[in-house]
């Protein structure tokens, strides 16, 4: 809002707006200090609007940082402008030790820079985010799908070897399976063979030889059936243990696919990884990292490149009057104290003179009643009369 050009005549009633007020407020200017200082109102401004900017910047970035970690989006406000106005007050503590009299300007703005690329960086983050939002969320999905062929990679070779193990011994019971009925069948096909006259002596029926052939195929059944009974639950049990295995580690797949998110570490490294193969999104995110540091140096570099006027010549002043006044009215409270101890110590003295002129008759008459008691006890002793002088007519001293 602009300000209407007023006469020299009229500077001494200036009243500025509630947001000037609060620009200044910000830049930690006194309002006392720049009702009168004309040109120096429009430069606290700026430091003013300077701050005011970094501030809701900072907001701004915390509360969008806290909306990818908060389970409340309404959560995520308070928390947002608490981080700003923790912001705020690091600038405010800064700008306000910059002056003309100070003895070094360079620190103030050596440890904001030290802030801006440890806080502003970490800011700097969510509004990357944001700005890279569409290519992050492909690259977390990128990213999400090789972490799960890494679990399932890992489950895989955990596995292995009890899998292979397990997968040879059910290999060689079925091969003695399979040898086994080998010889039944052969057994058979002679059996059959001589049968039917095709081979063998070429005798059509069952004679004495085709009668050998098969009790020969019966006896090598009955033992492959014997085999099958004992071998074939080793190979059930060898099944059950391998789809459990494979079970598990279906379970164990999905269970990792369900930690899967979109939070804000995700993010972070999704973008990492797209710096690191994007060389053309690598140059603009460094760009904007830069971009929003400087954000966060601009109270404190307003502050330091802005020439000094009279402001702080006037709050110099003020304060060195403030303390003279303070070392003045301390002086005059000290010699009223002092006043006040020694007539306080004067009249105590008188009170107390008073006050031993006017029992002295009656200690002398203490004195002589008690010692006349003394003489007239039989075994009387000095220190027995000076305990009881001392108990009942000496007066005790202060500590």
């Amino acid at each position: 809002m602009m300000e209407k050009t007023i006469s020299l005549t009229q500077r001494e009633t200036y009243a500025p707006g509630r947001f000037t007020e609060l620009l200044w407020w910000l830049s930690t200017a006194e309002k006392e200090l720049l009702s009168d200082a004309v040109v120096e109102r429009n430069r606290h401004k700026i430091i003013g609007m300077t701050v005011l900017t970094t501030w809701a910047f900072a907001t701004l970035a915390w509360t969008y940082f806290f909306s990818t970690v908060a389970t409340s989006g309404w959560l995520a406000v308070p928390l947002g402008f608490f981080m700003g106005f923790i912001i705020l007050t690091i600038d405010r503590a800064l700008i306000k030790g910059i002056n003309k009299f100070s003895k070094s300007k360079l620190l103030p703005l050596v440890f904001r820079s030290l802030l801006a690329l440890t806080i502003g960086t970490f800011m700097a983050q969510p509004a990357l985010l944001y700005i890279f939002n569409k290519e992050i969320r492909l690259q977390t999905s990128l990213d999400n799908e090789k972490k799960k062929q890494l679990k399932s990679q890992e489950l895989t070779d955990l596995y292995k070897n009890k899998q292979t193990t397990l997968v040879s011994e059910k290999e060689s019971l079925q091969k003695e399976l399979q040898i086994k009925y080998a010889d039944v069948a052969k057994a058979r096909q002679n059996f059959l063979s001589e049968t039917d006259g095709s081979g063998g002596t070429g005798k059509v029926g069952i004679k004495d030889i085709a009668i050998a052939k098969r009790n020969e195929y019966q006896k090598l059944d009955g033992e492959y059936q014997q085999l099958v009974s004992i071998e074939q639950p080793k190979i059930t049990t060898i099944e059950t243990a391998l789809k459990t295995m494979d079970d598990t580690i279906k379970k164990e797949e999905a269970d990792f696919t369900n930690y899967f998110n979109d939070g804000f570490l995700t993010q972070i490294e999704a973008l990492n990884n797209l710096i690191k193969t994007n060389p053309a999104l690598q140059f603009r995110y460094y760009l904007l990292v830069i971009i929003l540091l400087l954000i966060e140096l601009m109270p404190v570099i307003a502050k330091t490149i802005l020439p000094s006027g009279t402001y702080d010549e006037r709050a110099m002043q003020r304060e060195a009057m403030e303390k003279e006044m303070v070392s003045s009215n301390i002086s005059k409270e000290k010699e009223l104290k002092e006043l006040y101890n020694s007539l306080a110590h004067q009249n105590d003295k008188e009170a107390i003179s008073a006050f031993f002129d006017l029992t002295k008759e009656e200690r002398n008459q203490k004195i002589t009643g008690f010692s006349q008691q003394w003489k007239q006890e039989k075994n009387r002793t000095f220190n027995s009369l000076w305990e009881t002088m001392k108990k009942e007519v000496l007066t005790r001293q202060e500590h």
